[in-house]
């Protein structure tokens, strides 16, 4: 048998068995949405990597560095400093308070940090949860079948069908604690992927005597050029745009429910190096796969850029490890995928069916309810992926986009000014939302600005004029 083949299906039959291993550690609500808050930091900072990572890190990056060259390093740059700053002034408070007021979910925290219009928040919240994780859960079902299509000649179609059938079996289920564990796996291939690999490709590169300079500019005009090749406000919206990309990381609730499950609030000091080391090394490893991909092989990889990686790797790499490494590809597109898809059932079981139809509800029905919405939503994710033929590279952008607005400026004034009010987080999520909508759907605004940095504006702005506004507003008779 193949050995690549083999690598691969040992890796999903490891993610299996942790979700059969952790089925009967899910007693509470709390226990199967939040890991019951006890997972040491290890566990915890690798699971935020992996899901804060999707298949963008490992296929979209490396494929948009063939497309538009040197200027993704602001991408890199950007979400590295985003990573730093959301373990900065993000985790710890956000940990405590969710503990504070027993919120599992972020619209759960915005309901109870702001009860007078908790419905209303928690509606909106579900709703915008719902919209972007559809998007999100979509592209990586897509890079799934992406990477096997590539690597196995499997039908894009049937490729989908088996990462989306693994990701929902074992959520379905362990819960967070599957997906935790998972996480921690898929993260340290991830990782390894991401810097043997391009050492690998760096050592073929010198062998071979090409010049990674020479080799870039065949590629295209601007290819070689920190910022496309641009002058003016040009070169500086290409600088904006990739830096924009760590705004993001302030508002991806399935990256900062991480935070919620630590067991410790005081590890979390130890979680911040630990994560920002593996994004150094994983976010620079991306882009040399991308510059030293383009000497290699440019643009024989196909029409599909994104191909790169699992293409560099069935080339360069001993069939055994080129196994373990293109699962590296499919571990990214899971971790994420898992995430979205744990966040978007809790949303729906716990903030909608368990809080506004069935309060009463037993621990044992939410923990049923919640696998029961986990495999609807992976299956409507599987629908959207199989009709939809856009790059993960731009549908993550958008969702990353919705997402980030939509939630990071009520989540960092929340926790870190008094002044906010539930009417100025409501006003951020609504005018987070339709910005990004309004910014992506005409065309040309992108060129001028990044829809990710004006839409966090002016959300920000919106929490900010509104919540001022409202403090200032007589109270009702």
């Amino acid at each position: 048998m193949d050995p690549v083949l083999v690598g691969f299906l040992a890796y999903l039959v490891l993610v299996l068995l942790v979700g059969l291993a952790t089925y009967r550690l899910n007693e509470t609500g709390e226990d199967y949405l939040l890991a019951g808050r006890r997972l040491n930091i290890w566990v915890a900072t690798f699971s935020e990597r992996a899901s804060g990572e999707s298949a963008w890190l490992l296929l979209g990056l490396p494929g948009a560095v063939l497309t538009t060259g040197l200027v993704e390093v602001w991408s890199v740059v950007g979400c590295v400093l985003g990573i730093a700053l959301s373990w900065w002034v993000v985790a710890a408070p956000l940990r405590r308070e969710t503990q504070r007021l027993g919120a599992l979910t972020i619209p759960e925290y915005f309901v109870k940090r702001f009860g007078a219009r908790g419905q209303t928040l928690r509606i909106t919240a579900t709703a915008i949860v719902i919209f972007f994780f559809a998007v999100y859960l979509s592209a990586q079902v897509n890079g799934a079948g992406k990477v096997l299509k590539v690597t196995f000649d499997i039908p894009m179609f049937w490729g989908m069908v088996l990462g989306a059938g693994v990701i929902v079996a074992y959520t379905v289920m362990g819960g967070f604690f599957a997906v935790a564990w998972t996480d921690l796996i898929q993260g340290i291939i991830m990782l390894s992927t991401l810097v043997v690999l391009p050492l690998v490709a760096w050592i073929e590169v010198t062998a071979q005597g090409i010049d990674v300079g020479a080799a870039l500019e065949r590629l295209g005009p601007g290819i070689s050029s920190l910022v496309r090749g641009e002058t003016g406000w040009a070169a500086a919206a290409a600088v904006v745009g990739g830096l924009s990309w760590g705004l993001g990381y302030l508002g991806q609730p399935h990256v900062i429910v991480r935070y919620m499950s630590v067991r410790d609030p005081k590890a979390v000091k130890a979680g911040k190096w630990i994560a920002i080391s593996w994004a150094a090394l994983a976010f620079t490893g991306a882009l040399l796969i991308g510059v030293f991909g383009a000497a290699l092989v440019g643009d024989s990889v196909g029409r599909d850029k994104e191909y790169l990686m699992p293409f560099l790797a069935t080339h360069l790499l001993h069939p055994w490890l080129a196994g373990i490494f293109i699962s590296g590809a499919v571990a990214a597109m899971m971790s994420t995928a898992d995430s979205q898809l744990l966040v978007t059932t809790s949303a729906v079981s716990e903030d909608v069916v368990h809080r506004i139809f069935r309060p009463s509800m037993t621990q044992k029905e939410l923990v049923r309810i919640s696998r029961i919405t986990a495999l609807v939503v992976g299956v409507l994710a599987f629908v959207l992926a199989a009709t939809s033929e856009s790059l993960i590279y731009n549908v993550v952008s958008y969702a990353w986009s919705g997402l980030g607005a939509s939630f990071g400026p009520g989540i960092v004034l929340s926790l870190h000014w008094r002044g906010t009010t539930g009417k100025g987080v409501l006003a951020g999520m609504i005018t987070g939302t339709v910005s990004t909508i309004a910014w992506s759907s005409i065309p040309g605004l992108e060129a001028i600005l990044t829809v990710r940095l004006v839409s966090f504006l002016l959300a920000g702005g919106a929490v900010i004029l509104v919540s001022l506004a409202d403090r200032k507003s007589p109270a009702p008779e």
